[in-house]
Protein backbone atom coordinates (compact mmCIF):
# COMPACT_ATOMS: atom_id res chain seq x y z
CA UNK A 1 0.00 0.00 0.00
CA UNK A 2 1.13 3.41 -1.03
CA UNK A 3 1.04 6.30 1.63
CA UNK A 4 -1.89 8.07 0.12
CA UNK A 5 -4.01 4.14 0.62
CA UNK A 6 -2.85 4.07 4.19
CA UNK A 7 -3.62 7.60 5.11
CA UNK A 8 -6.89 6.73 3.46
CA UNK A 9 -7.40 3.78 5.58
CA UNK A 10 -6.23 5.37 8.89
CA UNK A 11 -8.71 7.95 8.11
CA UNK A 12 -11.51 5.44 7.62
CA UNK A 13 -11.01 3.52 10.25
CA UNK A 14 -10.66 6.38 12.97
CA UNK A 15 -14.19 7.54 11.58
CA UNK A 16 -15.88 4.35 11.97
CA UNK A 17 -14.50 3.74 15.33
CA UNK A 18 -14.71 7.12 16.68
CA UNK A 19 -18.59 6.46 15.33
CA UNK A 20 -19.29 3.01 17.40
CA UNK A 21 -17.42 4.78 20.47
CA UNK A 22 -20.11 7.87 20.50
CA UNK A 23 -23.14 5.95 19.49
CA UNK A 24 -22.51 2.82 21.73
CA UNK A 25 -19.93 3.26 24.28
CA UNK A 26 -19.54 7.33 25.16
CA UNK A 27 -15.90 7.04 26.23
CA UNK A 28 -14.03 10.28 26.33
CA UNK A 29 -13.01 10.30 22.76
CA UNK A 30 -9.04 9.31 22.42
CA UNK A 31 -9.66 6.59 25.35
CA UNK A 32 -12.59 5.34 23.26
CA UNK A 33 -10.64 5.24 20.04
CA UNK A 34 -7.31 3.40 21.64
CA UNK A 35 -9.95 1.11 23.93
CA UNK A 36 -11.97 -0.04 20.62
CA UNK A 37 -8.69 -0.01 17.78
CA UNK A 38 -7.19 -2.56 20.76
CA UNK A 39 -9.83 -4.84 20.84
CA UNK A 40 -9.75 -4.84 16.66
CA UNK A 41 -5.88 -6.01 17.03
CA UNK A 42 -6.56 -8.71 20.00
CA UNK A 43 -9.37 -9.69 17.33
CA UNK A 44 -7.56 -9.88 14.47
CA UNK A 45 -4.70 -12.07 16.71
CA UNK A 46 -7.35 -13.92 17.60
CA UNK A 47 -8.25 -14.97 14.49
CA UNK A 48 -4.60 -15.79 13.20
CA UNK A 49 -4.24 -18.05 15.98
CA UNK A 50 -8.12 -19.81 14.53
CA UNK A 51 -5.72 -20.29 11.51
CA UNK A 52 -7.00 -17.29 9.19
CA UNK A 53 -3.46 -16.24 9.65
CA UNK A 54 -3.90 -14.23 6.24
CA UNK A 55 -5.60 -11.59 7.60
CA UNK A 56 -3.15 -11.18 10.71
CA UNK A 57 -0.50 -11.25 8.60
CA UNK A 58 -2.09 -8.66 6.04
CA UNK A 59 -2.75 -6.34 9.02
CA UNK A 60 0.84 -6.55 10.49
CA UNK A 61 1.99 -5.68 7.24
CA UNK A 62 0.11 -2.47 6.37
CA UNK A 63 0.91 -1.73 10.23
CA UNK A 64 4.29 -2.13 10.43
CA UNK A 65 4.53 -0.66 7.16
CA UNK A 66 4.16 2.76 9.04
CA UNK A 67 7.10 4.14 11.09
CA UNK A 68 5.31 5.45 14.23
CA UNK A 69 8.71 7.45 15.03
CA UNK A 70 8.75 9.67 12.26
CA UNK A 71 4.93 9.71 11.32
CA UNK A 72 4.69 11.04 14.94
CA UNK A 73 7.48 12.68 15.61
CA UNK A 74 8.58 14.44 12.74
CA UNK A 75 5.03 15.01 11.44
CA UNK A 76 1.46 14.78 14.23
CA UNK A 77 3.64 16.23 16.53
CA UNK A 78 4.38 19.96 15.86
CA UNK A 79 0.34 20.17 14.34
CA UNK A 80 -0.74 18.87 18.19
CA UNK A 81 1.44 20.63 20.29
CA UNK A 82 0.81 23.69 18.22
CA UNK A 83 -2.88 23.02 18.83
CA UNK A 84 -2.60 22.81 22.39
CA UNK A 85 -0.47 25.77 22.98
CA UNK A 86 -2.91 27.90 20.57
CA UNK A 87 -5.56 28.20 23.78
CA UNK A 88 -3.64 28.24 26.87
CA UNK A 89 -3.60 31.28 28.63
CA UNK A 90 -0.42 32.91 29.10
CA UNK A 91 -0.51 35.25 32.07
CA UNK A 92 -1.77 32.11 33.65
CA UNK A 93 1.02 29.64 32.81
CA UNK A 94 3.13 32.78 34.03
CA UNK A 95 1.78 32.43 37.57
CA UNK A 96 2.99 28.76 37.66
CA UNK A 97 5.94 28.92 35.62
CA UNK A 98 8.66 28.03 38.32
CA UNK A 99 7.09 25.00 39.09
CA UNK A 100 6.14 23.76 35.72
CA UNK A 101 9.97 24.49 34.60
CA UNK A 102 11.02 22.35 37.71
CA UNK A 103 8.37 19.53 37.34
CA UNK A 104 9.38 19.78 33.06
CA UNK A 105 13.07 19.62 33.79
CA UNK A 106 14.60 18.39 37.32
CA UNK A 107 11.21 16.12 37.24
CA UNK A 108 12.37 14.20 34.45
CA UNK A 109 15.97 13.19 35.01
CA UNK A 110 15.34 12.46 38.84
CA UNK A 111 12.13 10.07 37.50
CA UNK A 112 14.74 8.45 34.84
CA UNK A 113 16.73 7.93 37.88
CA UNK A 114 14.48 6.02 39.88
CA UNK A 115 12.66 3.84 37.39
CA UNK A 116 15.76 2.58 35.56
CA UNK A 117 17.41 1.94 39.18
CA UNK A 118 13.97 0.39 40.15
CA UNK A 119 13.65 -1.10 36.24
CA UNK A 120 17.06 -2.93 36.73
CA UNK A 121 16.08 -4.80 40.35
CA UNK A 122 12.84 -5.54 38.23
CA UNK A 123 14.59 -7.46 35.23
CA UNK A 124 17.15 -8.84 37.16
CA UNK A 125 14.32 -10.79 39.33
CA UNK A 126 12.86 -11.96 36.30
CA UNK A 127 16.03 -13.39 34.77
CA UNK A 128 15.77 -10.68 31.52
CA UNK A 129 19.62 -9.44 30.99
CA UNK A 130 19.19 -5.63 31.02
CA UNK A 131 22.11 -3.32 31.59
CA UNK A 132 21.44 -0.09 33.42
CA UNK A 133 22.33 2.53 30.57
CA UNK A 134 18.98 0.33 28.99
CA UNK A 135 17.10 0.50 32.21
CA UNK A 136 18.01 4.63 32.62
CA UNK A 137 16.71 4.67 28.67
CA UNK A 138 13.21 2.99 29.53
CA UNK A 139 13.18 5.30 32.44
CA UNK A 140 13.46 8.48 30.28
CA UNK A 141 10.96 6.86 27.65
CA UNK A 142 8.21 6.95 30.28
CA UNK A 143 9.08 9.58 32.44
CA UNK A 144 7.96 12.46 30.46
CA UNK A 145 3.95 13.23 30.43
CA UNK A 146 2.71 12.45 27.17
CA UNK A 147 0.82 16.24 25.91
CA UNK A 148 -1.08 14.23 23.55
CA UNK A 149 -3.17 12.10 26.74
CA UNK A 150 -2.68 15.44 29.28
CA UNK A 151 -4.24 17.85 26.58
CA UNK A 152 -6.87 15.08 24.99
CA UNK A 153 -8.09 14.11 28.20
CA UNK A 154 -8.10 17.20 30.85
CA UNK A 155 -10.50 19.11 27.92
CA UNK A 156 -13.25 16.97 30.23
CA UNK A 157 -11.56 16.03 33.87
CA UNK A 158 -12.51 19.08 35.14
CA UNK A 159 -9.37 20.18 37.07
CA UNK A 160 -8.86 23.05 38.85
CA UNK A 161 -7.70 25.73 36.52
CA UNK A 162 -4.38 26.18 38.63
CA UNK A 163 -3.70 22.41 38.75
CA UNK A 164 -5.26 22.06 35.28
CA UNK A 165 -2.30 24.50 34.05
CA UNK A 166 0.64 22.63 35.82
CA UNK A 167 0.09 19.29 34.33
CA UNK A 168 -0.93 21.18 30.77
CA UNK A 169 2.34 23.07 31.01
CA UNK A 170 4.25 20.41 32.28
CA UNK A 171 3.34 18.19 29.26
CA UNK A 172 3.64 21.11 26.33
CA UNK A 173 7.59 21.77 27.68
CA UNK A 174 8.74 18.85 29.12
CA UNK A 175 9.30 16.75 25.84
CA UNK A 176 12.54 18.74 25.29
CA UNK A 177 14.26 17.79 28.46
CA UNK A 178 12.44 14.33 27.80
CA UNK A 179 14.73 14.15 24.13
CA UNK A 180 17.57 15.34 25.23
CA UNK A 181 17.98 12.56 28.12
CA UNK A 182 17.07 10.35 25.64
CA UNK A 183 19.39 11.40 23.06
CA UNK A 184 22.31 11.38 25.69
CA UNK A 185 21.69 7.31 27.02
CA UNK A 186 20.65 6.50 23.46
CA UNK A 187 24.43 7.46 22.23
CA UNK A 188 25.79 5.97 25.17
CA UNK A 189 23.71 2.45 24.52
CA UNK A 190 25.50 3.06 20.57
CA UNK A 191 28.79 2.87 22.45
CA UNK A 192 29.93 6.11 21.36
CA UNK A 193 32.34 8.34 23.93
CA UNK A 194 30.70 9.26 27.29
CA UNK A 195 29.62 12.76 27.19
CA UNK A 196 30.91 14.69 30.03
CA UNK A 197 28.83 17.42 32.13
CA UNK A 198 30.05 19.95 30.28
CA UNK A 199 28.71 18.36 26.82
CA UNK A 200 25.32 17.59 28.66
CA UNK A 201 24.88 20.82 30.00
CA UNK A 202 25.32 22.03 26.28
CA UNK A 203 23.03 20.13 24.63
CA UNK A 204 20.29 20.73 27.23
CA UNK A 205 21.21 24.76 26.19
CA UNK A 206 21.22 24.12 22.54
CA UNK A 207 18.05 22.23 22.40
CA UNK A 208 15.37 23.62 25.56
CA UNK A 209 17.16 27.54 25.22
CA UNK A 210 17.58 27.37 21.83
CA UNK A 211 13.98 26.31 20.75
CA UNK A 212 12.45 28.23 23.12
CA UNK A 213 14.04 31.38 21.47
CA UNK A 214 13.83 30.29 18.18
CA UNK A 215 10.17 29.94 19.15
CA UNK A 216 9.94 33.34 19.81
CA UNK A 217 11.40 34.35 17.02
CA UNK A 218 9.34 32.16 15.01
CA UNK A 219 6.02 33.50 16.85
CA UNK A 220 7.19 36.93 16.05
CA UNK A 221 7.53 36.76 12.52
CA UNK A 222 4.46 35.10 12.28
CA UNK A 223 2.60 37.64 14.72
CA UNK A 224 3.95 40.45 12.32
CA UNK A 225 2.26 38.31 8.88
CA UNK A 226 -0.82 37.55 10.60
CA UNK A 227 -1.42 41.38 11.88
CA UNK A 228 -0.25 42.99 8.25
CA UNK A 229 -3.16 40.71 7.02
CA UNK A 230 -7.37 40.48 7.29
CA UNK A 231 -8.15 37.54 5.42
CA UNK A 232 -8.36 34.24 8.01
CA UNK A 233 -7.84 31.96 5.09
CA UNK A 234 -4.46 33.42 4.69
CA UNK A 235 -3.95 33.87 8.54
CA UNK A 236 -4.66 30.10 8.69
CA UNK A 237 -1.79 29.52 6.06
CA UNK A 238 0.34 31.40 7.94
CA UNK A 239 -0.13 29.68 11.41
CA UNK A 240 0.57 26.45 9.39
CA UNK A 241 3.56 27.45 7.48
CA UNK A 242 4.71 28.41 10.89
CA UNK A 243 4.01 25.32 12.15
CA UNK A 244 5.51 22.98 9.56
CA UNK A 245 8.30 25.08 8.03
CA UNK A 246 9.51 26.34 12.08
CA UNK A 247 9.35 22.59 13.02
CA UNK A 248 11.30 21.46 10.24
CA UNK A 249 14.14 24.28 10.59
CA UNK A 250 14.43 23.60 13.98
CA UNK A 251 15.17 20.15 13.98
CA UNK A 252 17.57 21.29 10.85
CA UNK A 253 19.56 23.94 13.37
CA UNK A 254 19.30 21.15 16.29
CA UNK A 255 17.01 22.78 18.57
CA UNK A 256 14.15 21.38 20.16
CA UNK A 257 10.81 21.59 17.73
CA UNK A 258 8.16 20.80 20.18
CA UNK A 259 9.80 23.66 22.80
CA UNK A 260 9.67 26.03 19.69
CA UNK A 261 6.27 25.23 18.17
CA UNK A 262 4.98 25.29 21.83
CA UNK A 263 6.18 28.94 22.18
CA UNK A 264 5.09 30.28 18.82
CA UNK A 265 1.54 28.79 19.40
CA UNK A 266 1.39 30.75 23.08
CA UNK A 267 2.49 33.89 21.41
CA UNK A 268 0.18 33.34 18.90
CA UNK A 269 -2.74 32.19 20.80
CA UNK A 270 -2.73 35.06 23.29
CA UNK A 271 -0.48 38.15 21.72
CA UNK A 272 -1.58 37.45 18.03
CA UNK A 273 -5.28 36.62 19.04
CA UNK A 274 -5.48 40.12 21.09
CA UNK A 275 -3.97 42.21 18.48
CA UNK A 276 -3.34 40.86 15.13
CA UNK A 277 -6.62 39.53 14.30
CA UNK A 278 -10.19 40.35 14.07
CA UNK A 279 -13.02 38.45 15.78
CA UNK A 280 -13.80 36.43 12.16
CA UNK A 281 -10.32 35.56 12.20
CA UNK A 282 -10.10 34.21 15.82
CA UNK A 283 -13.34 32.60 15.24
CA UNK A 284 -12.26 30.89 11.45
CA UNK A 285 -8.64 29.80 12.85
CA UNK A 286 -9.98 28.35 16.22
CA UNK A 287 -12.28 26.02 14.45
CA UNK A 288 -10.03 25.28 11.80
CA UNK A 289 -7.14 24.32 14.50
CA UNK A 290 -9.95 22.58 16.70
CA UNK A 291 -10.76 20.57 13.55
CA UNK A 292 -7.41 19.92 12.37
CA UNK A 293 -6.25 18.74 16.27
CA UNK A 294 -9.32 16.44 16.94
CA UNK A 295 -8.64 14.49 13.73
CA UNK A 296 -5.25 14.35 14.23
CA UNK A 297 -5.77 12.64 17.83
CA UNK A 298 -8.38 10.60 16.29
CA UNK A 299 -5.79 9.24 13.86
CA UNK A 300 -2.81 8.83 16.40
CA UNK A 301 -5.06 7.33 19.18
CA UNK A 302 -6.14 4.46 16.42
CA UNK A 303 -2.68 3.86 14.96
CA UNK A 304 -1.11 3.06 18.95
CA UNK A 305 -3.84 0.56 19.16
CA UNK A 306 -2.91 -1.00 15.88
CA UNK A 307 0.57 -1.36 17.33
CA UNK A 308 -0.42 -3.77 19.60
CA UNK A 309 -0.20 -6.19 16.34
CA UNK A 310 3.66 -5.93 15.64
CA UNK A 311 5.06 -6.21 19.17
CA UNK A 312 7.11 -8.81 20.43
CA UNK A 313 5.29 -11.12 23.12
CA UNK A 314 6.44 -13.04 26.28
CA UNK A 315 5.22 -13.69 29.41
CA UNK A 316 8.43 -12.59 30.94
CA UNK A 317 7.80 -9.34 29.13
CA UNK A 318 4.44 -8.79 30.24
CA UNK A 319 5.35 -9.97 33.66
CA UNK A 320 7.42 -7.18 33.92
CA UNK A 321 5.65 -4.17 32.44
CA UNK A 322 2.91 -5.45 35.06
CA UNK A 323 5.97 -4.54 37.95
CA UNK A 324 7.29 -1.54 36.24
CA UNK A 325 3.81 0.35 35.79
CA UNK A 326 3.54 0.60 39.86
CA UNK A 327 7.26 1.54 39.40
CA UNK A 328 6.57 4.40 37.31
CA UNK A 329 3.59 5.84 39.10
CA UNK A 330 5.57 5.51 42.69
CA UNK A 331 8.65 7.29 40.87
CA UNK A 332 6.13 9.92 39.52
CA UNK A 333 4.87 10.53 43.22
CA UNK A 334 7.89 10.60 45.19
CA UNK A 335 9.60 13.61 42.31
CA UNK A 336 6.34 15.78 42.57
CA UNK A 337 6.24 15.09 46.05
CA UNK A 338 9.57 16.37 46.53
CA UNK A 339 9.86 18.88 44.13
CA UNK A 340 6.09 20.60 45.43
CA UNK A 341 7.35 20.38 48.98
CA UNK A 342 9.96 22.35 47.82
CA UNK A 343 8.00 25.07 46.87
CA UNK A 344 5.74 25.11 50.12
CA UNK A 345 8.39 27.15 51.47
CA UNK A 346 7.42 30.19 49.56
CA UNK A 347 3.51 29.61 48.28
CA UNK A 348 0.16 27.33 49.01
CA UNK A 349 -0.83 24.77 46.66
CA UNK A 350 -4.83 23.86 46.57
CA UNK A 351 -5.78 20.27 48.35
CA UNK A 352 -4.60 17.34 46.54
CA UNK A 353 -1.87 18.84 44.32
CA UNK A 354 0.41 16.24 44.23
CA UNK A 355 -2.23 12.96 43.91
CA UNK A 356 -3.66 14.80 40.81
CA UNK A 357 -0.16 15.78 38.97
CA UNK A 358 0.94 11.82 39.59
CA UNK A 359 -2.76 10.58 38.78
CA UNK A 360 -2.90 13.22 36.07
CA UNK A 361 0.70 12.59 34.34
CA UNK A 362 0.11 10.33 31.62
CA UNK A 363 2.11 8.46 29.10
CA UNK A 364 1.37 8.31 25.30
CA UNK A 365 2.00 8.40 21.69
CA UNK A 366 5.40 10.35 22.42
CA UNK A 367 6.98 7.60 24.77
CA UNK A 368 5.91 4.48 22.69
CA UNK A 369 7.56 6.94 19.68
CA UNK A 370 11.24 7.10 21.53
CA UNK A 371 10.74 3.77 22.30
CA UNK A 372 10.42 2.64 18.54
CA UNK A 373 13.08 4.54 17.63
CA UNK A 374 15.71 2.26 19.43
CA UNK A 375 18.12 0.56 17.47
CA UNK A 376 17.67 -3.52 17.14
CA UNK A 377 18.45 -5.27 19.67
CA UNK A 378 17.32 -7.57 21.87
CA UNK A 379 16.97 -4.92 24.26
CA UNK A 380 14.95 -2.81 22.22
CA UNK A 381 12.21 -5.63 22.44
CA UNK A 382 11.30 -5.56 26.12
CA UNK A 383 11.54 -1.67 26.15
CA UNK A 384 8.85 -1.30 23.74
CA UNK A 385 6.77 -3.88 24.98
CA UNK A 386 6.55 -2.43 28.38
CA UNK A 387 6.50 1.02 27.25
CA UNK A 388 3.35 0.15 25.37
CA UNK A 389 1.88 -1.70 28.59
CA UNK A 390 2.82 1.62 30.76
CA UNK A 391 1.07 3.71 28.14
CA UNK A 392 -2.15 1.34 27.56
CA UNK A 393 -2.62 1.65 31.36
CA UNK A 394 -1.88 5.36 31.58
CA UNK A 395 -4.60 6.54 29.12
CA UNK A 396 -7.08 3.77 29.77
CA UNK A 397 -7.16 3.30 33.56
CA UNK A 398 -5.64 6.80 34.47
CA UNK A 399 -7.33 8.43 32.21
CA UNK A 400 -10.84 7.08 32.82
CA UNK A 401 -9.97 7.63 36.49
CA UNK A 402 -8.62 10.84 36.40
CA UNK A 403 -11.64 12.50 36.52
CA UNK A 404 -13.34 10.59 39.26
CA UNK A 405 -10.41 11.12 41.41
CA UNK A 406 -10.74 15.58 40.93
CA UNK A 407 -14.30 15.24 41.88
CA UNK A 408 -13.60 13.27 45.01
CA UNK A 409 -10.61 15.38 45.91
CA UNK A 410 -12.74 18.56 45.09
CA UNK A 411 -16.07 17.85 45.05
CA UNK A 412 -18.47 20.00 42.71
CA UNK A 413 -20.22 21.66 45.54
CA UNK A 414 -17.39 22.59 46.99
CA UNK A 415 -15.66 25.93 46.58
CA UNK A 416 -11.47 25.04 45.63
CA UNK A 417 -8.96 27.08 47.52
CA UNK A 418 -6.89 29.26 45.14
CA UNK A 419 -3.11 29.05 45.03
CA UNK A 420 -1.03 31.87 46.34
Amino acid sequence: MNLLDIAALLMTVAALFAYFNHRYLHLPRVIGLMVISLGMSLAIIVVGKLGLGGVENHAKTVVGSIDFDKTLMHGMLSFLLFAGALHVDLSDLLRQKWVILILASVGVVVSTLLIGVAALAVFGWLGIDMPLIYCLLLGAIISPTDPIAVLGILKTAGAPKSQEIKITGESLFNDGFAVVVFVVLASLTAGEAEPGVGQIALLFAEEALGGALFGLALGGVAYYLLKQSNDYQLEVLITLATVMGGYSLATAIHVSGPIAVVIAGLLIGNHGRLYAMSSKSRANLDTFWELLDETLNAILFVLMGLELLVLSYDGRYLLAALLIIPVSLLARFITVGTLVGLFRFGRSFAAGVVKILTWGGLRGGVSVALALSLSPGPERGVIVAVTYAVVVFSVIVQGLSLGRLIRWIHPPHKPVEAER
